[in-house]
């Protein structure tokens, strides 16, 4: 996905792997980075907390890693926007 979403990183690869919801949030507000999740935690957390980071919050179930690359694919328009929008903290795919 480096072709739509070139500075994007999985916690794996930054050091983050076995870490916890909080520190994840953390090095996102701190690197300016968006949080795609199917997770409802991180959606709880923006309630709380606003933004940054900013999330993204896949509602789907049991589904592939290529159903999520075809959803962000799909909505980089909506993903675009939402990151501008200085108000909006949290973004809902379905």
């Amino acid at each position: 996905m480096a072709d739509l979403y070139p500075d994007s990183a999985h916690p794996r690869d930054i050091g983050l792997k076995s870490s916890d919801d909080r520190l994840i949030w953390e090095h996102a507000k701190n690197n300016d980075f968006m949080i795609v999740s199917k997770d409802a935690d991180f959606y709880q957390r923006s309630l709380l907390f606003g933004h940054p980071p900013k999330i993204i919050w896949i509602r789907r179930g049991n589904c592939s890693t290529k159903t999520i690359e075809s959803i962000l694919r799909n909505h980089f328009d909506d993903i675009e926007t939402f990151y501008n929008d200085i108000y909006e903290s949290c973004l809902i795919l379905l």
